[in-house]
């Protein structure tokens, strides 16, 4: 048995991003960029409009006197227009500047008689209301470089230099074997000895809140033969497994027997914690295999505190809960010198633990907003002193 920040730091070693693979930009947000990335044009390819108003040359205008309006440029025109000197062009925003031009007005501080254009903006300057050519970015210059989580942002930016396809790190395929005769389907009848199955239901609803859907749930029964079968088929597949039941010591618990047998290496089985105490993890060349606990208040807990730092970094990112430091609202006494994760709710610097930490209970936890981690050693936290808490991932 061994202890959190040791379970940790072998996740750490053993876990490194996937290969990246080629994907459409405007499918690739939240991914992470696993090359740099190159503009493949200047932005704004051309000297450019970021008024609706008129171009001029600065230099020619004479103050207080009136410029003769000749010409017109819409945004998207082709066309190569050059203004005579002395004379101004109308144009829109996002327009080309014609040759022989360098400024644009504001229509808002003109006034236009006939053809006649009369400005009335002291404050105007050589080049004012004209985005440069290359002023945001330059062909071949660096865009994003590896390693960027690709936001709406960026990928706005990405297409707007003219990448179609970027090199991302993938979100990993999941498999989720849920394992007990006990378990039934939501909505069938109970027989006598039978369980709602939730489980399978809870994780696939905490991977989509990270942008990880391609899930697959299996269903065995608890036995060895089977068990390993479907653990077979679901490492030609999958990037991970996730197990839940059948990670202990019974007589029907053979999760560890089953993995072993399908040649993935055991890195820990159980840890110096409360609750998710029985956890399993193993590896097999670059996938991953989580034994968690059939309870699901522990399978919820050692998802957050494990596999999503997990699935983060196969993603390519090294993003952890949020973590904060806390005043506890209610003295904590433990009953064991065990790292202990309490449902709690946490609001302006305060922490309280919930009513019903129980492994089974589910309750609470629907209503919770982050785990306040307990440290092995101290069998009693007083009410006022500060401990750590993580920060869940939930929409509230």
């Amino acid at each position: 048995m061994i202890g959190v920040e040791e379970a940790l730091n072998i996740l750490e070693d053993n876990v490194t991003p996937l290969p990246g693979v080629q994907m459409d930009v405007d499918r690739a947000v939240g991914c992470v960029l696993a090359e740099d990335t190159y503009a493949t044009c200047d932005i704004p390819p051309f000297n450019q409009s970021s008024m609706d108003g008129y171009a001029f040359a600065f230099n020619s205008r004479i103050k207080g006197e009136a410029m003769e309006v000749k010409g017109e440029v819409p945004a998207g025109d082709s066309g190569s227009i050059r203004a005579e000197t002395g004379k101004a062009v109308r144009i829109f925003t996002g327009a080309r500047v014609p040759e022989g031009t360098d400024t644009v007005v504001m229509q808002e501080k003109t006034r236009q008689q006939g053809d006649l254009l009369y400005i009335a903006d002291e404050g105007l300057q050589p080049g004012g209301n004209v985005r440069q050519q290359g002023e945001e970015i330059r062909k071949g210059e660096l865009a994003l470089p590896a390693g960027t989580l690709l936001t709406p942002a960026g990928i706005g930016f990405l297409s707007g230099v003219g990448i179609r396809e970027v090199n991302v790190h993938p979100r990993p395929s999941i498999a989720i074997i849920v394992t007990g005769n006990e378990l039934q389907k939501p909505g069938e009848p109970l027989k006598p000895g039978q369980i709602y199955e939730s489980n399978s239901f809870m994780l696939r609803a905490a991977l989509s809140e990270t942008g990880m859907h391609d899930v697959m749930v299996y269903t065995v029964e608890d036995n060895l033969e089977k068990l390993s079968a479907t653990i077979h088929e679901c490492l030609k597949v999958h990037h991970v497994i996730l197990l839940t039941g059948g990670v202990s010591v019974g007589d029907y618990d053979f999760v560890v027997q089953a993995a072993t047998r399908c040649g993935v290496t055991r890195k820990f089985h159980k840890l110096r914690q409360r609750p998710g105490k029985p956890l399993y993890f193993g590896t097999k060349e670059q996938q991953v295999i989580f034994g968690l606990p059939g309870n699901p208040s522990s399978v919820l807990t050692c998802y957050y505190e494990y596999v999503w730092m997990v699935l983060q970094r196969l993603s390519g990112t090294e993003r952890e809960l949020t973590r904060v430091r806390a005043t506890l609202g209610t003295t904590v006494n433990k009953k064991n010198t065990l790292t202990q994760f309490l449902k709690g709710s946490y609001a302006g610097g305060q922490v309280i633990p919930l009513q019903g930490q129980e492994s089974f209970r589910l309750r609470s936890f629907a209503t919770a907003n982050c785990l306040i981690r307990l440290g092995e050693e101290a069998r009693m936290y007083e009410e006022g002193e500060t401990v750590d808490v993580h920060l869940l991932p939930v929409y509230r």
